[in-house]
């Protein structure tokens, strides 16, 4: 069954990103736009405006040109706004670092992305330059100074037109963020200009967010949550984005109090600190009216806690890199949708629910992949025809890779990535499941799941587990017994293991790998 939209479709300009971002800038020239939330620098959007301009204008003055690969590796900053549309308007494509990389880790996307220019923070410059090197980077550019490097701000003292060029919209590559690599090598995924102006103009009606409204910018722009909701759909609707270059509860919580931020577009390990976390009672954070997961799966209990607590909304959207990344989302008057779906599929989109085999249909209710189509899907992976042809097929279907399953209402919910599914004796056991029975225990503060190799059962759930300061005394076995009075006897944890924390990527996924990794070297060791 092919679901689509309850929204009306909306129409897509045929427009480059920039352009239609910039639209309405002159409109509100004087109105912050973005605000640096640990110095409280801010630009309004008529400094961002000519910043944008004179940043292309520079770009093209130091030869680049269209078609050429520009490389951001940073925290957030302010500043991050003005390099990436700079680069975009003189028609390159941004490729995003993730800040947490290692040298090897930067060269080597550096390398497959084609990049020319590498943009870095100072404290980061050491590893920048080595990749650079190893890259064959033509030039390094920092934030504020640095030996080493050409301060940014050289790039923003032409004074004159931006270059004059030709952008296809549906064929031109505006961004070439990087796939997490949790199932693989990190892969370049290409988006078009395109892409990024749909996912734009299918959220806002749904969305909502104001003129006016201040919401803050934690999630990494690197990332393409935050790249497309917040540096683009912010802006586009002339929000006011506080920035944080790295986060911290009590900060977190310090900004929305100070700025009064009604919004926050943030992931599950945050919104589980909101709602566990003693340090939250001592702000007011009453001006926050939406808050809006995503990035990795949020438990029912955990978002039910947090908008207890806060007094809030808390819903959820469902995405990936490779559809730009929205194809789901809760709308902010949508108070009927349950608070553990991913809302409706967003305007010009459709969807499938397809039983793991890829055979056939499921029938609403019952499990299965994922598969979405629309005008937000990827133009491909960069150099990886191949890997192409296996994620979106003849037809257009973008596989997600994503377990699924449709209500009476088409409210989705995503149980699982099908790859991480544990086989417990032929059964099929979603880990999501049972993080979310262990993360609504009082004294557990975050927890993920994995198969842990066993003879008679093949694989077995296994879970590692943080314990509140106060439940030093909580036994595994306690822990166990208390998922298994909750769940079906083929789904209990066999195995748990207290830890001091679950690695996660920046967007908020468990990285499993870690844990299996750590979990099979233990087993061989044994």
């Amino acid at each position: 069954m092919v679901y689509t939209s309850p929204h009306p479709d909306v129409e897509i300009p045929d427009e480059a990103l920039p352009s239609f971002v910039m639209e309405p800038f002159a409109d509100r020239a004087d109105q912050p736009a973005l605000v640096d939330g640990p110095s409280g620098r801010t630009l309004t959007y008529g400094e961002l405006s000519d910043a944008i301009v004179q940043c292309a204008a520079g770009l093209h003055a130091r030869g680049f040109q269209a078609g050429d690969v520009f490389a951001i590796y940073s925290p957030n900053l302010p500043e991050y706004a003005i390099a990436f549309y700079g680069a975009a308007m003189a028609g390159g494509t941004v490729t995003t670092l993730n800040p947490l990389y290692t040298a090897d880790e930067a060269a080597h996307q550096l390398e497959d992305a084609g990049a020319t220019f590498l943009l870095t923070v100072e404290p980061f410059l050491d590893k920048a330059k080595a990749a650079a090197e190893d890259a064959g980077i033509d030039e390094v550019f920092v934030f504020g100074e640095a030996d080493g490097a050409t301060p940014f701000q050289v790039l923003l003292q032409h004074r004159h037109d931006p270059p004059d060029v030709f952008i296809e919209p549906a064929e031109d590559l505006v961004a070439l963020p990087y796939s997490s690599g949790t199932t693989g090598l990190p892969k370049g995924v290409m988006l078009t200009h395109r892409n990024i102006v749909a996912n734009i103009s299918q959220c806002v009606p749904i969305e909502g967010i104001r003129e006016g409204e201040v919401t803050v910018g934690i999630l990494p722009f690197y990332h393409i949550y935050g790249m497309t909701v917040i540096l683009s759909m912010a802006l586009r609707q002339g929000a006011t984005i506080v920035t944080m270059p790295k986060f911290e509860m009590s900060d977190f919580c310090q900004l929305v109090e100070q700025h009064g931020v009604e919004s926050g577009y943030l992931v599950p390990p945050i919104i589980l600190g909101l709602a566990k976390q003693p340090v939250v009672e001592e702000y007011d954070l009453s001006s926050l009216d939406y808050i809006t997961s995503g990035a990795a799966p949020l438990g029912e209990d955990v978002a039910q806690a947090c908008a207890d607590r806060l007094g809030c909304m808390v819903k959820q959207g469902y995405g990936m890199t490779e559809s730009s990344p929205v194809t789901h989302l809760t709308a902010r008057d949508e108070t009927d949708v349950p608070v553990d779906s991913v809302g409706h599929v967003v305007p010009n989109t459709e969807f499938r629910v397809v039983d793991v085999d890829g055979a056939s249909d499921v029938e609403p209710g019952e499990r299965g992949e994922l598969w979405v189509r629309g005008p937000q899907v990827m133009k491909g992976y960069h150099n990886r025809p191949g890997a192409t042809d296996a994620t979106v097929d003849a037809e257009g279907w973008l596989h997600t890779g994503d377990v699924a399953r449709v209500d009476d209402d088409h409210c989705v919910y995503i149980v699982d990535r099908v790859k991480e599914l544990i086989k417990y004796k032929g059964y099929q056991v979603a880990p999501a499941e049972l993080e979310s029975v262990l993360l609504a225990h009082d004294d557990i503060v975050d927890a993920a799941v994995i198969p842990s190799p066993d003879e008679e059962a093949g694989e077995v759930p296994k879970a590692f587990c943080v314990r509140t300061p106060s439940a030093r005394d909580l036994t595994a076995e306690a822990v166990m017994d208390d998922v298994a009075d909750q769940v079906a006897p083929y789904k209990k944890i066999r195995r748990l293991e207290f830890v001091k924390e679950i690695p996660k990527t920046a967007s908020g996924k468990i990285l499993r790998r870690e844990l299996v990794k750590r979990e099979r070297g233990e087993t061989a060791e044994a």
